[in-house]
């Protein structure tokens, strides 16, 4: 083995430990990665601790309810399980975790449906009533604005315009900075890498 193959190992190694999930077998792509030497393992590693532990605008229970959502997301067990307990373990109730749940899936309804009128731009849609029930929104537990960062961070991932635009400015009518808003996302978009990756 190669000193460079070494340092992958290591890093990559490192990075399985860090989330916790040290049994993990690596996917096609991983180890593809590994085997070319791939300097992104390093990047990623990085990345990922940025992210979920030396954020400036979020609390760690907060990252890692993020990180939770995009895992549920992604349908991605693995770093289901793994977030979930961390966040439990920085302090998550259960009925917190299940709105995390809850509002992810909610989002992949809204982001498909608002996403679909945006495109179509007719009037017809666009006036008809969505009748989509939404009651998790109006009182949330985990409190109105974190609850519409997480709905952020979702339909940045999944791609809805409409619904980014309106979850933007209810954070900020609900006391949220630009700045939280932008490493909420950023922590995303790191995490839906990560499972590119791992998955």
């Amino acid at each position: 083995m190669s000193q460079a193959v070494a340092i992958q190992n290591e890093t990559f190694t490192n990075l399985l430990n860090d989330l916790q999930i040290p049994d993990y077998s690596p996917s096609s792509a991983a180890q593809q990665l590994l085997q070319a030497e791939s300097k992104y393992i390093k990047d990623l590693k990085i990345n990922v601790s940025n992210v979920l532990n030396n954020t400036q605008y979020l609390n760690k229970k907060e990252a890692l309810l993020l990180a939770y959502a995009v895992a549920v997301n992604e349908k991605f067990d693995l770093l289901k399980d793994t977030f979930r307990t961390q966040a439990q373990e920085a302090g998550a109730a259960d009925a917190e975790l299940a709105e995390i749940v809850s509002c992810t899936s909610l989002m992949n309804a809204n982001n498909i449906f608002y996403r679909f009128r945006h495109f179509m731009q007719k009037d017809f849609y666009s006036n008809t009533p969505a009748g989509i029930k939404m009651s998790i929104m109006m009182n949330p537990v985990l409190g109105k604005e974190f609850f519409e960062l997480v709905s952020l961070v979702i339909s940045s991932i999944n791609g809805c315009e409409m619904c980014i635009t309106s979850h933007e400015q209810s954070i900020l009518q609900h006391g949220g900075s630009e700045s939280r808003i932008l490493e909420g996302v950023k922590l995303g978009a790191i995490i839906r890498s990560l499972i590119t990756v791992l998955a």
